[in-house]
């Protein structure tokens, strides 16, 4: 398993490295890169999207009790932790499929559809990590996919806009560029 608490006080335990992030919250990174991943490729090609995330869910569910195996102690609290996350995410893959069922997936658009199913998700972590998990990074992660639901609604809605303001951003970069060419004598 991942060490995920360092007892070292000394002065290397206070400095952030990105690489001990990195190595410290892997699963937890996953977790975001997937589901991220999920809702860009269900926007790009929304027919095989049904298996990734009925698939995805259980992938969650494993990397809750891997990551939190370790705080637990005892045979029977093992398989309670087990079960209960196995149970949880059961029904999350169950109300996601809902959602990717044809008759219900033909009243809204792929990036609706994706959107409705990252939100089943971001709940489905977080609450696993309330009740479930009790960890507070599972937590984080489902926050973190909620607050992306939002996000991703706006960056779709305004994606001519940010194209629009990018555009006349680096028109006004080349312009500058060539007027300081042009006064310089290149």
């Amino acid at each position: 398993m991942v060490d995920y608490e360092s007892d070292n006080d000394g002065p290397k335990a206070s400095r952030f490295s990105l690489r001990s992030l990195f190595i410290r919250d892997w699963p937890y990174i996953a977790m975001l890169v997937l589901a991220i991943f999920g809702v860009a490729y269900g926007s790009i090609a929304p027919q095989g999207m049904t298996n990734y995330w009925t698939i995805l869910g259980p992938v969650f569910g494993i990397i809750c009790v891997a990551t939190q195996w370790r705080d637990v102690e005892g045979n029977a609290a093992h398989w309670h932790l087990i079960w209960t996350q196995a149970f949880h995410w059961i029904a999350v893959v169950l109300s996601m499929y809902l959602v990717l069922l044809v008759n219900v997936k033909q009243m809204m658009n792929a990036d609706a559809s994706a959107l409705v199913v990252l939100t089943l998700l971001a709940l489905g972590t977080f609450t696993a990590g309330v009740r479930h998990a009790a960890g507070w990074r599972v937590c984080l992660v489902g926050v973190i996919l909620g607050l992306g639901v939002p996000a991703i609604a706006w960056l779709e809605r305004s994606t001519l806009l940010l194209l629009l303001i990018t555009s006349v951003l680096v028109a006004i970069a080349v312009l500058y560029v060539m007027h300081n060419r042009r006064e310089r004598g290149y």
